[in-house]
């Protein structure tokens, strides 16, 4: 599988940056990642991301760090932050940038340590590709979780990219066992990707499956649209 995120982030690194990441998904829409906004600075960033870094404490992993923009903001402000992605051009960045610890892995395959704060940002809950494996994701993630650490995560309820029906009700494909769940291809100087499964989950289906395992859920706050940012945590006894 070529690493299309990594080799984008090192062209544009290196300054070969002509083109953007191209992405095709189940629903129909091509779209593009514009590859300078995934090195946009903390002021540049969305208010959900902003405020999701600013409520992280002590050890941080940031799970799918991407070109490390996340990671680079907590290490200047004297955080121990390690920055986690499946993409070995984007960790090649990471340490390009500065930052000082960095992993090569995916997170399914990550055990070991465990942290303050969980950081999934980008909407990084997406990794768990569908709702039926969102339970065993969540249940990994808790194994790196400290008793008193937290999951800081975003992500957006795609319910309005469906069409409506005569009656008002939403039209979803019944191929789908929910309407959160697509997948994607990237495009990137005549590369593709293989299929990449993708979650996208509204906040009360969210809490519902975090209830199964005994987390809590909550809605730290809601973005302009249809998106918010959520913080789990292990319930007391």
């Amino acid at each position: 599988m070529p690493d299309i995120f990594g080799q984008a982030a090192l062209d544009f690194f290196n300054g070969e940056y002509t083109e953007d990441i191209k992405t095709i998904s189940s629903l129909g829409d091509e779209d593009v990642i514009p590859v300078p906004y995934l090195f946009r600075s903390f002021d540049e960033m969305p208010s959900l991301e902003q405020k999701a870094l600013t409520l992280c404490k002590g050890q941080t992993l940031d799970i799918g760090c991407g070109v490390g923009s996340h990671s680079l903001y907590l290490q200047n402000k004297g955080f121990q932050v390690t920055a986690l992605d499946a993409s070995i051009g984007a960790i090649e960045v990471c340490q390009k940038r500065g930052l000082r610890s960095t992993h090569h892995i995916s997170i399914e395959n990550f055990k070991g340590s465990q942290y303050d704060t969980l950081l999934l940002l980008m909407n990084g809950i997406g990794l768990a590709g569908t709702l039926k494996n969102l339970e065993r994701f969540l249940l990994h993630l808790t194994t790196l979780l400290k008793p008193n650490g937290q999951i800081l995560l975003d992500s957006s309820d795609i319910i309005y990219m469906y069409d409506n029906d005569d009656d008002g009700g939403v039209w979803v494909p019944g191929d789908k066992d929910y309407y959160g769940e697509i997948s994607f291809f990237l495009e990137y100087k005549d590369e593709k990707s293989e299929r990449l499964d993708w979650l996208y989950i509204d906040f009360e289906t969210l809490k519902q499956e975090c209830q199964k395992i005994n987390l809590n859920c909550d809605l730290v706050i809601s973005g302009d649209h249809y998106d918010y940012l959520a913080k789990l945590s292990f319930k007391r006894e």
